[in-house]
């Protein structure tokens, strides 16, 4: 939370530079020469997590992903009072006085750095909508994000944009903690009604079964005939049982030898595959379904991994997102 805070109280700072501006057309550039990076990093009540599915825009294929190691160069250009007030891809609502930006396929919201590599100003912006669709632009950031990078007059800038990686986590575990995602209904299997029906008896015929309304003639059933009982011979000597081994835990399916870190264990089965299905980014998630003390539980775990520097590096990460009862577990 500490680079939340730092980043907020850089918001708050560069906000109450930019009002001595705003009455004057066109507004002036706050910023200076290298401006200091901020973003209203925490998302609106009503904005939700999510990076969506592929999508087509004027013939272009876009495809959304969670990309932590993105990095790109290209052009910028701003939004502003056509779009002040109305939804953003991820439902929040757009403010060209904050410091947000559009993006076609970064999760929304996450957290970038933009670079403008015309004058050197540095910024950090939050991405929380979708576009821009033009073929050489990258990013369509706010107004006041254009004002702070110093290209609002001139409409565009060359920019490099950059992924700050914990930010964008840490803005996910917020948002899921606030809007967590519904898990998908099954409906039950339909019943079928069965009736009762009297049947006719039956009759056997040499190889034909056929109906009849007579009664059933009593069959006459010969005795078994008696088998003869063979008693073995009797043993000199009996060898002595072979020395037991005491039992050794085995694995669940799935869960090879090695180093996993086990983010948690549920008993409600719904919240352990809400954690698997946000840990996939992650690697290989495996749902070990396990009973203690007669109650069954559910661990989630991720592995097996190569080492135990790996490990720890996943369990901050899953900490991260607010589970702190992460560990690393070995077989």
């Amino acid at each position: 939370m500490m680079l939340l805070e730092r980043m907020l109280r850089a918001s708050a700072l560069l906000g109450g530079l930019g009002l001595a501006g705003c009455a004057a057309s066109p507004p002036a550039v706050v910023a200076p020469p290298v401006a200091s990076k901020t973003a209203d990093a925490a998302p609106t009540p009503d904005g939700i997590y999510k990076v969506g599915n592929p999508y087509q825009i004027e013939g272009n294929w876009y495809y959304p992903a969670e990309d932590y190691g993105y990095k790109q160069e290209g052009v910028a250009s701003w939004y502003g009072q056509d779009f002040h007030g109305k939804r953003t891809a991820n439902g929040e609502k757009y403010d060209m006085n904050d410091i947000t930006a559009a993006h076609p396929t970064l999760p929304l919201p996450s957290v970038v750095k933009v670079t403008n590599l015309d004058n050197g100003r540095v910024l950090d912006v939050r991405i929380n909508d979708r576009g821009p669709y033009h073929s050489s632009r990258i990013i369509d950031v706010s107004r006041r994000a254009a004002q702070l990078l110093g290209f609002y007059e001139v409409g565009t800038a060359r920019v490099r944009v950059e992924i700050e990686a914990a930010a964008s986590m840490e803005l996910k575990s917020l948002a899921l903690k606030a809007h967590p995602p519904e898990m998908p209904k099954i409906a039950a299997a339909p019943r079928a009604i069965v009736a009762e029906a009297a049947l006719a008896p039956v009759v056997a015929t040499g190889s034909e079964i056929k109906q009849s309304s007579q009664p059933l003639t009593p069959l006459t059933v010969p005795a078994p005939i008696p088998v003869p009982v063979v008693v073995p011979p009797k043993k000199t000597a009996a060898l002595p049982p072979p020395p037991k081994t005491p039992a050794r835990a085995v694995p669940s399916a799935g869960a090879n030898s090695g180093i996993f870190v086990q983010a948690g264990a549920f008993s409600d089965i719904a919240n352990a595959k809400r954690l698997e299905a946000q840990l996939k980014t992650f690697g290989q998630v495996l749902l070990l379904p396990v009973v203690i003390n007669n109650t069954a539980l559910y661990r989630v775990r991720l592995g097996p991994l190569d080492d135990d520097a790996t490990a720890e590096s996943l369990v901050s990460r899953v900490k991260s997102l607010g589970y702190d009862d992460a560990q690393i577990v070995r077989y």
